[in-house]
């Protein structure tokens, strides 16, 4: 079927001539002889396309359009009128019908318009879709992954971004949580409200009530003005609480309280405010041992993890290293206004061999580095950090080496890898074809290798 048609129109010969020929085109029609039956149609059935008269029993057209523009903005509606109703029908357009046709109108006349209004609607949702992608790929711009485990959090994101559950977010130190936070709330319905982020681990004990919940003046000694705290800023959008682990017990209690009541009390006052914030927390600590530590509260602990998202640390992952190595290349290039330097083949193993404690954030420390202090366009192993620079020389034996013969062939056969993998900079299709094996013998090697 093309699409569901509702055809209103009270002249008999018309209405049925109107049915046969839609249905004979392909369409789901539906028909009604006046204004009142047509909107009981509307309200209680799904259309893709209203064709009425302008001159109807019981309901005119144009109050028509008004209550079905109410009740289904997307339905599209096409108006029939005498040629002494043009100016009417003029109005009705711009009142969000899609277009008239005057009597006496011929089928083919009809059939044009159909399709054109079909094109647009298509068109339309083409746009919407493209719109939607749009604000995704801008929320996810800074998170960078190929591997299976990062596809898993893109799509945890995805899914949960839209809704107002709490989400818990883990992993280690430098892994990347604030950019899944910042994530979750640009593809989220509050993606224009206020963001707002606290660094739990950096705000002193005896401020963190009044930073959490504001106070008014005279609340304590140094309040000099009322003061909105982080809840308040955040109405309307997003709080994101980093390193949760580090808040004082006395003041989870009181944060469970607000999260389950979604109201605050500033300091020195007994008004309760009224709050609309989603909430968003994450930790690089186990909230799990802490709790049997008794330094974290179990209630506020399931309380925040409606939704758990735990980001791998990056050498858990390390098929992500080449396309961040290039991610992070172009943009400090661009910022230093450089211009794209060769990265040696040893330089290059060092990086995607390398353990990365610091995960993400480490090798983008690292990356920045190399570009500062690159000469020559060429960026080599003295352009890295020394425990990566050093780890290169620990780990990979040359062949030169009083080693065993095999470990040498091993040796030298992941370097050939890793320089074709320089080469096409982290193409693995075409890396396969610089060294003339198959892409399956090359993810083998890989794998084999933990490249």
């Amino acid at each position: 079927m093309k699409g569901k048609i509702l055809v209103i129109e009270d002249e008999p010969t018309m209405r049925l001539g109107m049915n046969h020929f839609l249905s004979s085109s392909g369409f789901q029609v539906e028909s009604c002889q006046d204004g009142e039956e047509g909107l009981s149609l509307i309200k209680n059935s799904t259309f893709d396309l209203v064709i009425s008269d302008l001159r109807l029993p019981k309901l005119d057209g144009l109050s028509l359009l008004h209550h079905t523009k109410r009740i289904s903005p997307e339905m599209g509606i096409i108006i029939i009128t005498a040629y002494a109703e043009i100016k009417t029908a003029v109005q009705a357009i711009k009142e969000g019908a899609f277009d008239y046709l005057a009597k006496p109108f011929s089928n083919e006349e009809l059939l044009i318009t159909i399709e054109r209004f079909l094109k647009f609607r298509r068109m339309e949702v083409e746009l919407n879709e493209l719109r939607r992608s749009a604000e995704e790929a801008r929320g996810f711009d800074k998170l960078i992954g190929m591997s299976r485990c990062m596809k898993g959090v893109f799509d945890r994101i995805a899914t949960i971004a839209n809704t107002d559950v709490s989400v818990l977010i883990q992993g280690e130190s430098g892994a990347g949580k604030e950019l899944v936070a910042d994530a979750i709330h640009n593809i989220s319905k509050r993606k224009d409200g206020p963001y707002i982020k606290i660094n739990c681990a950096a705000i002193p004990e005896n401020l963190f009530e009044s930073e959490l919940f504001g106070h008014e003046k005279g609340a304590f000694t140094g309040a000099l003005e009322t003061r909105k705290g982080k809840f308040e800023l955040a109405n309307g959008g997003t709080l994101f609480f980093d390193e949760i682990s580090e808040m004082p017990l006395n003041l989870q209690t009181k944060l469970l309280r607000v999260i389950e009541d979604q109201t605050v009390n500033r300091l020195g006052s007994s008004l309760g405010l009224k709050i609309d914030a989603r909430g968003i927390y994450a930790t690089s600590r186990n909230l799990k041992e802490l709790i049997k530590m008794d330094k974290f509260r179990e209630e506020l602990f399931y309380r925040i993890n409606v939704v758990p998202i735990e980001i791998p640390p990056l050498r858990e992952r390390r098929e992500d290293i080449p396309c961040l190595v290039e991610y992070f290349l172009k943009y400090y290039n661009e910022k230093y206004k450089k211009t794209e330097p060769d990265m040696t083949s040893s330089a290059y193993e060092a990086l995607l061999n390398y353990d990365y404690p610091g995960n993400v954030r480490e090798l983008k420390n690292a990356i920045e580095r190399a570009v500062l202090l690159s000469k020559d366009g060429k960026i080599d192993l003295n352009h890295l950090p020394p425990e990566i620079y050093g780890y290169k020389i620990e780990s990979f034996p040359s062949y030169q080496q009083n080693i065993p013969f095999k470990m040498g062939l091993r040796s030298l056969e992941k370097q050939m890898i890793l320089e074709a993998l320089n080469e096409t900079k982290g193409k693995k299709i075409e890396a396969a074809k610089r060294l003339g094996i198959s892409r399956k013998v090359f993810w083998k090697k890989m794998k084999e290798y933990k490249i």
